[in-house]
Order: C-alpha cells, then sequence, then structure tokens
C-alpha cells in the first residue's frame, strides 16, 4: 500500500477514534450520587455546620480556622425580593440570607433562545447557581439568615456610576451587621461590603452551583473536546488549579487552601464568577458537597479591625483582554486545553485582525490568509512532490500490471523509480499533518472564547461558534475537497482510490456539527490551497517546474 495513503488513513482513524470516544463521554451514564459527605466536604458538627477545608470539624473556631455554615437546602426560595437593574445586569437579591439569587446578563443572549438574556447566576429555573456570603459565628447573620432588604427595583439611571443596595440583619446579641452591594457602570465587578462585625471574627464568601454542565455542553464536544465546568483557585504560588466536581463528592480535590494572596471561581463555558480578595490578605480557600449533586466553593477572609470585610464579585464573560487586567491569572479561566501554547497566539492574531475589519468572520479568513502564508514554502514542497507523483502516476500503474504479482519486487521497484524521480511520496502528508494542531487549536478558541459566541459573518451565518444552521458552509468544504482529491494523484491501488474518493463525503458529514467560523478557516485553506496547488501541478505537467 501507497505509504502516503496510509498516513492520511491512520490519521483520519485517529480522528474517529477522538470523535468516538466524545460520543462515548457524552452518552454515558452519570455516576451515583454519594451519599455522605467527604474530606473536601467534612461531616456536619454542632449546629450542622461543616468545618472549612483544613479545619477541625468544631462550632467555632479551632487554631484560627472558623467553621462556615450549611444551609438545609442551597435553594434560597423563601423571603422577599429585590431587584436591580444596571447597564449590564438585571439582579435578583433574596431577604433570605442576603444573597444573589438570580443575575441576567442583558448584553449577553442565551444559548437556546436568542430573544432572551443568559442568565448566569439562577434561583432553579434552569440550574442553581448563587453567590452566597455572611459572617461565620454563633449568633451573626449568614446566607442562612433573615435580611432586611426595601422590596422592589432599582434602577441605574441616565447619569449615575453607581448602584447600592445596602441589607441588614440583627445578630443575636442585638448588634445590627449590614451587607452592601455596590454595581458600577460598565463594569462585571460587583463590590460586596460587610460592616458592624467584630473585629477577630471572619466573612466567608461562596458560590453554590449544581453540578450540571453549562448550557450548550453537548453541543461543544467533539474532537475529545470538553469545556470545564467547576470550581478554581488560583495563588502565586500553585497557579491555576481546576477542580472537578467528581473529586470534590469523592474526597479527592487537591487545592490551595491558605494564602494570602489569588482568587477562587465558579467557571464554564464562556461564563465566570470569581471571589477577589484584596491583595496581602490572608484567605483560606475550601470546597464541598452541600447537597444532592451540589456544591459549594468559597473563601474566608479576616474581618478588619473597624468591623469591615470587603470583597469583589466578578460576574460575567470570560474577555482575556479584561480579565487579565482585573486580578493575576484570571485570564486562564479561558481553557484552550493542551494546544494553549498555539491557541493563545492564534486567538491575539485573530484579535489584533478583528479590530481592523470589525468583523470575526472576516477576521478568520484573514487569519487563513495568513497562516497559509506562513506555511507557503512547506505547503509549495508538497504540492510540488505531489504534482510528480501525478505525472509518474501511469508509470506506477505499469509496474503494478508487471510485477502485481510479486509485492515485494513491486515496492523494491516503486522505491527505485521514487528515487530515480527524485521524488519523496510522503511529501504530500505533510501539509495535512502540520495543519492538524493548528486545526485543533482553532477549534479550542472558537470553543473557548466568548467573543466568538452569537458573532455573525455574513447572511445565514448569525453565530460563528455554533454550526451553520443550513449546513451550505460544509456542503461549500466538502466540494473543495473533492477539487484537491482530483488534483492529487491517482492512487494505483482501486480500493485506496475508492476510499480517497469517499473522504470528502466522509468528512463533510462530519464537519456538519462542527463551528461555523471552523469550517469558515477549513474552506477558505481549502480554496487558497487549491489555487497552489493546480498552479504548481500545471508548471510541473508543462515541464517547467523541477
Amino acid at each position: 500500500m501507497d505509504n502516503r495513503r496510509l498516513m492520511l488513513l491512520l490519521v483520519f482513524s485517529f480522528s474517529l477514534i477522538m470523535l468516538w470516544d466524545a460520543w462515548q463521554r457524552q452518552n454515558m451514564p452519570k455516576a451515583p450520587a454519594v451519599a455522605s459527605a467527604t474530606n473536601s466536604a467534612p461531616a456536619a458538627v454542632a449546629g450542622g455546620a461543616p468545618a472549612a477545608a483544613g479545619a477541625v470539624p468544631t462550632p467555632t473556631t479551632n487554631a484560627g480556622t472558623p467553621v462556615v455554615p450549611v444551609a438545609n437546602t442551597p435553594v434560597q426560595s423563601a423571603g422577599a425580593i429585590a431587584k436591580l437593574r444596571t447597564d449590564l445586569y438585571q439582579a435578583e437579591i433574596s431577604s433570605q440570607g442576603g444573597d444573589i439569587v438570580r443575575l441576567e446578563l442583558l448584553k449577553h443572549g442565551d444559548t437556546e433562545d436568542k430573544t432572551k438574556n443568559f442568565v448566569l447566576f439562577d434561583n432553579g429555573g434552569k440550574h442553581v447557581y448563587q453567590a452566597q456570603s455572611g459572617v461565620i459565628g454563633e449568633g451573626l447573620p449568614n446566607h442562612k439568615s433573615e435580611w432586611k432588604l426595601a422590596p422592589g427595583e432599582l434602577n441605574l439611571k441616565d447619569g449615575e456610576d453607581k448602584l447600592e443596595m445596602r441589607l441588614e440583619a440583627m445578630a443575636a446579641d442585638g448588634s445590627k451587621l449590614s451587607k452592601t452591594y455596590i454595581f458600577r457602570r460598565g463594569s462585571y465587578q460587583i463590590e460586596v461590603l460587610h460592616e458592624g462585625a467584630k473585629s477577630g471574627t471572619h466573612a466567608y464568601y461562596q458560590i453554590t452551583r449544581d453540578g450540571k454542565p453549562a448550557d450548550g455542553q453537548s453541543n461543544s464536544m467533539m474532537m475529545g473536546v470538553v469545556t470545564f465546568t467547576g470550581p478554581a483557585v488560583y495563588t502565586d504560588a500553585e497557579k491555576f488549579q481546576k477542580v472537578e466536581f467528581t473529586d470534590i463528592q469523592k474526597g479527592k480535590a487537591k487545592f490551595s487552601t491558605k494564602a494570602d494572596n489569588g482568587w477562587l471561581a465558579m467557571v464554564q463555558h464562556y461564563f465566570v464568577s470569581a471571589w477577589l480578595p484584596a491583595p496581602g490578605l490572608s484567605r483560606e480557600f475550601y470546597m464541598r458537597k452541600v447537597g444532592e449533586d451540589m456544591y459549594s466553593a468559597g473563601v474566608i477572609l479576616p474581618v478588619a479591625a473597624d468591623g469591615k470585610s470587603t470583597i469583589t464579585l466578578y460576574a460575567g464573560p470570560q474577555e482575556q483582554d479584561k480579565l487579565e487586567k482585573i486580578a493575576p491569572g484570571l485570564d486562564l479561566v479561558v481553557d484552550y486545553g493542551w494546544l494553549t501554547v498555539i491557541a493563545a497566539p492564534l486567538f491575539w492574531v485573530l484579535g489584533a485582525i478583528h479590530k481592523l475589519v470589525g468583523n470575526w468572520g472576516w477576521a478568520i479568513i484573514g487569519l487563513t490568509v495568513l497562516l497559509k502564508l506562513a506555511f507557503f514554502p512547506l505547503s509549495a514542497a508538497s504540492y510540488k512532490s505531489m504534482a510528480k507523483m501525478r505525472v509518474l502516476t501511469p508509470k506506477l500503474m505499469k509496474l503494478k500490471e508487471t510485477y502485481g504479482d510479486d509485492k515485494q519486487r513491486l515496492n523494491q521497484e516503486m522505491m527505485a523509480l521514487y528515487k530515480r524521480e527524485k521524488v519523496n511520496p510522503l511529501g504530500g502528508c505533510l501539509p495535512v499533518l502540520v495543519q492538524i494542531p493548528v486545526f485543533i487549536a482553532l477549534y479550542w478558541v472558537l470553543l473557548g472564547t466568548v467573543e466568538m459566541r452569537n458573532a455573525p459573518w455574513l447572511g445565514w451565518i448569525t453565530d460563528l461558534s455554533v454550526k451553520d444552521p443550513y449546513y451550505v458552509l460544509p456542503l461549500i468544504m466538502g466540494a473543495t475537497m473533492f477539487i484537491q482529491t482530483k488534483l492529487n494523484p491517482t492512487p494505483p491501488d482501486p480500493i485506496q482510490a475508492k476510499v480517497m474518493l469517499m473522504m470528502p463525503i466522509i468528512f463533510t458529514f462530519m464537519f456538519l456539527w462542527f463551528p461555523a467560523g471552523l469550517v469558515l478557516y477549513w474552506t477558505v485553506n481549502n480554496i487558497l490551497s487549491i489555487a497552489q496547488q493546480w498552479q504548481i501541478t500545471r508548471l510541473i505537467e508543462a515541464g517547467e517546474g523541477k
């Protein structure tokens, strides 16, 4: 068998294996939930309050490690609801716990229904996902307590730069504590301020979420790629650490617990929420299972001498250029997988082109042209080898007729012919092999960057991050692949020839579900390759190329 064809078949087979593996993982039954808490969800103690990660179970403190309360149910459904509206948010805050129980992002459309806004924090609509906080200590208000708030709706008015909501709660000793949310115009950062606590006490800030993947996750599973959903911790010492929900459930979660820097986040496809304590402040991170398919991840901070505790909550899209300016390492929540070294520069170039052309579709086309120019010498050498192979096809067919019954002699004569004509039979594989890492890296870019979400190109392509709704681009891509196949030399083996003719059909079927932006890249790349290959083949066949 022609080694070049064998190499291509191996590459294709590997792609199918990855697709099959992704399908298996997507459709395998979910593991049953563990009934009892584990090491990262410590056993309940007095008052039903488990200790924070790394703490000795005690209802107050031990060795300076406080206890974080656990609600009977993480869904705060009782109590009055106050609504706030800014230029970026529609938020709901519950009097039970004084927590943000629903957060709608006004600048981002819903994954499934484009006429609606995307809901990040949710009180049980599609997910359970809430930002909770309180003060640690017996009789002190926490996310199970009743907080007093003014019901109704507050709006950020024209000319105003910030919107504040203040809530109050009574401690058991009769003292009054307050919790204030500060929303600012044009910012996805929410300041959360606790006041009135005694010095020496601690405040906690946690994100409680179910373990379900983000909406649209099933559509993102291709080529073995699965976007991460779950908590993450960042410190200067340990850097970025992702934690799977299943590891928390099994007590196998590994992450930094104490530091004087860093942040904690809940990551999902395209969006993130993160508690960002001030630099230099001592902090303790914890994660635990708090219910059936329900998890809390948070950070404990000491209350200052003036009775205040302040923290910033980021809740919004994973916009890389903005995240890296908010906190060190926060841009790492954009996960490009094992090809980050290629994907990150690709996105930087893509973003630079977008600033010039103002459209992500045209930016992808511009990136494709630049990549083609970068690989031009390599492609030219490969296409020249393929063109020479095309010229040699009649001679190869003659050898097959002469030595068809003697495979060993046939291979020897073929290798001798390649040597005389100075042709590398594997040369034509090189462009395909080189493009595979770039192809997968670009897939990660289109899959993981929120800038591509709902980004239109032209006409029927209204979202480059999802499949072409009418399958026009995949069909065009298939046609370009077929033209390329006809430009390639015909394999001597009839079976190989039939397989090569089937490849455009098979790949077209695979590309039907790929993001439109990725299909656009591959289609434009094919068109440029056809032009280059046709010109080189024409020169070789005319005897002008060497």
